[in-house]
């Protein structure tokens, strides 16, 4: 055995998907091989962490049914036709005649398969069994795909209003608008979450401000989806004491840097 099928059983080990007899020679290469004891710790590592960012859940029957009728399709050892005559020696599976002689510095063992001993095909259902296995741990890996690719600003959101010291604020515009403000102090960080805002033309765009000793510092432009709803970032660190105003501005932000129009809102933090 050289280490590369070496380590493809400490898969299926870590996964408690080998044979017996696959088990017989995982345990027998290590004992042979202690040196290799990193794919060990690799395997067991990797399973862990597919098992920590998942939920159990049994999926459907129809999922492990289907996995099983296309294992059943591949090639099986004797299936069509009488293997050749062989003597007791081949006949023997490769795992039960244990490891070769070493020397004293432990070289690699080098007990490998017979021609014809069936590894290739264990080795299918090894890796089918492997498969069943992380399919149980969870169909979670959807989950984790979503949470992959959440937008930043909601990721923000949740990172300001999971802080020790989290803090908002709502303010309501003339027109109905309803518009909280979320900052911490500590990550520096600020995000406003609007609804209802009006609809703007396409040459108009929402315009973030810090307000901070009476200057207007500009903090980014957002627009709002058709319900008036958003969650903007403020670009730049935020400052307790600071006012978040929202003015509208060209297309593209104000064109100087300042505010071209009073606020359409603003909400104090202090």
């Amino acid at each position: 055995m050289n280490e590369r099928d070496f380590a493809d059983l400490a898969a299926g080990h870590a996964l408690n998907a080998l044979s017996d007899a696959d088990e017989r020679a995982y345990q027998e290469a290590l004992a042979g091989n202690p040196h290799w004891s990193s794919h060990v710790r690799d395997a067991a590592d990797a399973v862990a962490a597919i098992a920590d960012t998942v939920v159990p859940v049994e999926p459907p029957a129809s999922v492990r049914a289907s996995l099983m009728a296309r294992i059943t399709d591949l090639p099986q050892v004797g299936a069509s036709e009488p293997e050749p005559e062989r003597n007791s020696a081949d006949l023997e599976d490769y795992a039960a005649a244990g490891p070769a002689p070493v020397e004293p510095e432990l070289e690699a063992v080098a007990v490998g398969p017979s021609a014809g001993s069936g590894w290739g095909l264990r080795r299918w259902f090894t890796l089918a069994a492997s498969i069943v296995a992380v399919l149980v741990l969870g169909f979670g890996a959807v989950t984790i795909g979503q949470q992959l690719t959440r937008p930043a600003s909601l990721v923000a959101l949740e990172q300001v209003t999971t802080a020790p010291d989290a803090q908002s604020a709502t303010a309501t515009t003339t027109d109905g608008a309803v518009v909280t403000a979320h900052w911490s102090a500590s990550t520096g960080q600020s995000v406003l979450v609007t609804d209802k805002m009006s609809a703007l033309p396409s040459d108009k765009t929402y315009e973030l401000w810090f307000v901070r000793d009476d200057t207007a510092i500009a903090a980014g432009i957002f627009t709002t989806d058709a319900d008036g709803k958003a969650t903007a970032v403020l670009q730049g660190e935020f400052h307790s004491g600071d006012v978040i105003a929202v003015t509208v501005e060209p297309a593209g932000g104000s064109p100087d840097g300042t505010p071209s129009s009073a606020p359409v809102v603003a909400v104090a933090t202090a």
